[in-house]
């Protein structure tokens, strides 16, 4: 007996093993700092685009419009440029509610995949076509915000969520 484990799989005197254990907790717990990061982030930059007119509009310094036009040669989907060309404020405002819903669902964990699905889908189209020319490929941000999605989409959201509480609701009833 060493502390560490005492053979019949419930942890030893620190329970950092077995059911309840310590180490069963922390994976239960793993992806609430992710999910409040990514949650957080994503409402604040959607309320930064939501109330910043000069991004919301078609052209000028700043605006989506300009900065979809400056990245067009260079994405990897110029396609997606030219579809976001065609009404620029319109792509803007989508972009800006996207990412608001998407954190909101995030934070609170309702319908925590299918807002992490979202986040993801808004991470890779900007990955394609704003950051794809960051080079080298880690100093833009969004390849890796759509890594951080991934496992929310896998596994969404078990702990303080609203998808948990309905559930262990559901759970009861039957």
């Amino acid at each position: 007996m060493n502390g560490y484990g005492d053979g019949d799989g419930n942890g030893g005197r620190y329970g950092t093993g077995g059911p309840g254990g310590l180490r069963e907790r922390a994976g239960q717990y793993a992806l609430l700092p992710l999910r409040l990061f990514l949650g957080v982030t994503f409402v604040y930059a959607g309320l930064d685009k939501l109330t910043d007119s000069g991004f919301l509009s078609a052209t000028g310094p700043g605006s989506i419009g300009e900065l979809m036009d400056s990245v067009r040669d260079s994405s990897a989907v110029p396609a997606l440029v030219d579809l976001a060309l065609k009404s620029p404020e319109g792509f803007g405002y989508a972009i800006a509610i996207g990412e608001l819903l998407v954190g909101l669902g995030t934070l609170v964990g309702l319908w925590a995949r299918l807002a992490a699905l979202g986040g993801a889908l808004i991470s890779l189209s900007l990955w394609l076509t704003v950051s794809w020319q960051s080079t080298p490929y880690y100093y833009g941000n969004d390849l890796p915000y759509l890594m951080a999605w991934l496992p929310l989409v896998l596994a969404g959201a078990s702990m303080f969520s609203v998808d948990a509480f309905l559930a262990s609701r559901r759970r009861r009833s039957m």
